[in-house]
């Protein structure tokens, strides 16, 4: 198969999944295993070009954006509660993330992870949304700055691949009492930096060797991803807020039993 088509197929799985808690790393590793390709070939191209779907959040909330940014000049409350929340959540992320890098990275290889992190997740998502009662909580602003820690702690779940850092993070903040649509717009929020993060440190980590993609096909991936999310924000929030996540457990539990079945096989 021409890369191109590789890098194209893989910037929409990225698009589709990064923001829908069925983990977006775990689902380019399994393309990867589909496709034939080691993903060792791709560890790089994988996580940079989650910057592309990050670029999305910018574009469809830049009035959000603008809003704090002239709070933040105008000394209100509210923006600076906003800037507090994304940089307290995205600190043990930060700090975890740079102790365990390595052993992140060898549990980027593996697709049995993947699977079974699927299936776990999506058990996850069921007890929590039948347990779980609605929370009071409807913006980000107004989330206490020790519950978006918590939210910051429960996102490092997402080290492992197949977890699903939007997915551990929304649930997470349910879990906490926020309210569903802030707990999925937080969750878009604190992917800006955190993702930012994880790709300035896997270029700096692998400055000298970007693998043979090569960065004009990490920037045509970039561009696919961003360009998909920008879709699939929004009908990911009409879904949640109509019927919740449970679409979304099914979903894993069938994808995770289809390629642990397909895993065992080969």
């Amino acid at each position: 198969m021409p890369i191109i088509i590789v890098v194209i197929l893989l910037g929409i799985v990225e698009g589709v999944t990064e923001f829908l808690p069925v983990s977006s790393t775990g689902h380019l590793i399994l393309a990867n295993a589909l496709l034939g390709y080691h993903p060792e070939t791709w560890k790089v191209f994988n996580v940079v070009i989650q910057l592309g779907a990050m670029m999305a959040v910018v574009v469809l909330y830049w009035r959000t954006f603008v809003a704090v940014i002239m709070g933040l000049i105008k000394r209100e409350p509210g923006a600076f509660a906003f800037v507090r929340n994304i940089l307290i959540a995205f600190l043990p992320a930060a700090v975890i993330g740079l102790v365990i890098h390595k052993q992140i990275e060898a549990m980027l290889g593996s697709a049995m992870i993947v699977s079974v992190a699927l299936i776990v997740g999506g058990i996850a998502i069921l007890v929590i949304e039948r347990v779980v009662k609605p929370g009071d909580i409807a913006s980000v602003s107004a989330i206490p700055w020790k519950t978006a820690m918590a939210i910051g702690f429960i996102q490092c779940l997402a080290m492992i691949p197949g977890v699903s850092r939007s997915g551990a993070t929304i649930l997470g903040a349910l879990c906490l009492k926020v309210e569903r649509r802030t707990a999925a717009e937080f969750s878009f929020f604190l992917a800006l930096p955190t993702m930012a993060g994880a790709t300035v440190l896997e270029l700096f980590t692998n400055r000298h060797d970007l693998g043979p993609i090569g960065l004009p096909m990490i920037g045509l991936g970039m561009l696919v991803s961003f360009v998909v999310a920008l879709v699939v924000i929004k009908a990911f929030l009409a879904i949640v807020t109509k019927r919740g996540f449970g679409p979304f457990a099914w979903y894993r539990i069938l994808a995770g039993g289809a390629a642990l079945a397909w895993l065992t096989t080969i």
